[in-house]
């Protein structure tokens, strides 16, 4: 069995603006960085921890794990938005490409973006990757984003749950046993 903690990276501008941020590298603002540093009060497990490599996860790890190494993992990073990238749904509500992908629940690819399918899939890939370098009876913490997280928790929770299931905001966390390739909330 390993111990898991799922961490979303605090806020950026983009996230209190609702804005689709995916590929967007932008830094956590004044709520992310205190949001982030709310969660050093945790004990999270500092064995293994896995971070994207976008600036907004890797500042919330350097602000809960100072004296701790991690592993940037590429396959972590959010979903590639395309021409959604930046805009709020409300900005997009005229756009017909953006009504057409929300009419299909969001399973068509994001025009010059990434379709929903393959963003899960990197994300499981990499998931089901990082738990084989854990050794049992450790933990290990993911600050990483909320679609990731949502990835990852649908693939491999038991009892199963649908994406959107397992949201959570910016600066929250989600602990977890991984065991028999299942995750228990």
């Amino acid at each position: 069995m390993i111990s898991l903690v799922f961490i979303r990276h605090g806020a950026t501008k983009g996230n209190l603006e609702k804005r689709y941020i995916g590929r967007t590298d932008e830094p956590l603002c004044d709520t992310g960085v205190a949001q982030a540093l709310k969660l050093r009060e945790h004990s999270f497990p500092r064995e293994h921890v896995f971070v994207s490599p976008m600036k907004r996860t890797r500042q919330t790890a350097e602000l809960i794990f100072p004296e701790s190494k991690y592993v940037i993992e590429e396959s972590f990073k959010e979903m590639d938005f395309g021409i959604f990238e930046g805009k709020t749904a409300f900005e997009l509500s005229e756009n017909e490409e953006y009504r057409r992908w929300v009419d299909s629940m969001c399973t068509l690819p994001v025009p010059n973006g990434e379709s929903v399918a393959d963003f899960k899939k990197r994300c499981v890939d990499a998931f089901a990757k990082a738990v084989k370098s854990i050794r049992d009876n450790s933990g290990a913490s993911f600050v990483i984003h909320g679609g990731v997280i949502m990835a990852i928790l649908e693939a491999f929770s038991d009892p199963k749950a649908d994406f959107y299931h397992f949201h959570i905001k910016n600066g929250e966390f989600l602990v977890c046993k991984f065991e028999d390739g299942k995750i228990r909330l």
